[in-house]
């Protein structure tokens, strides 16, 4: 189990981001639209995968808008951006935001996702929403890179997974 920290607070998520150099979990996620997506649909292109807790907070909404803004420079690069909320709620906030470079994912159905990438939170008052995470993959789906952010209040390392994509 990974310890993370809110606004101070220990907390706990299910276990440890995978690992890198090795094949990431498949995974089934909601679209915007109600249809179903897997790791296997992105095949052939490298993927950030931008995992948080919910989208109507004000980190995680500036997680988007960067990895958004990075996103249009990118080669052969998709950005999914991963958390529990609805998807009429991340439609939303795309369409108010101007959100265009990044697909957003829900993983309200079953919550398969955060089991795969041991990112569930198991305690706090987050439970059992998604930790702030990064994952980033090369085009077969191996992992490259990963960040499990340490206290959940806080920005990941953009420049540390885009510098992942760019090298690979």
């Amino acid at each position: 189990m990974a310890t993370v920290t809110l606004k101070g607070n220990t907390i706990h998520t299910l276990g440890s981001l995978p690992t890198s150099g090795n094949s990431a979990p498949d995974f089934q996620l909601t679209k915007n639209d109600l249809s179903i997506t897997t790791l296997v649909d992105y095949k052939g292109k490298k993927v950030v995968l931008n995992i948080f807790p919910s989208i109507d907070t004000g980190t995680c909404a500036q997680s988007v808008r960067e990895f958004n803004k990075e996103a249009s420079g990118l080669n052969n690069t998709v950005v999914l951006c991963i958390s529990k909320d609805l998807p009429f709620a991340q439609a939303r906030f795309c369409s108010a935001e101007g959100i265009e470079n990044v697909e957003m994912l829900s993983d309200f159905r079953d919550g398969n996702f955060g089991k795969s990438y041991q990112v569930e939170f198991t305690d706090g008052p987050l439970q059992p929403l998604h930790s702030r995470a990064v994952v980033v993959l090369n085009e077969n789906g191996n992992v490259l890179y990963t960040e499990q952010v340490g206290e959940i209040v806080d920005e990941p390392n953009y420049k540390a997974a885009l510098e992942a994509i760019v090298n690979a």
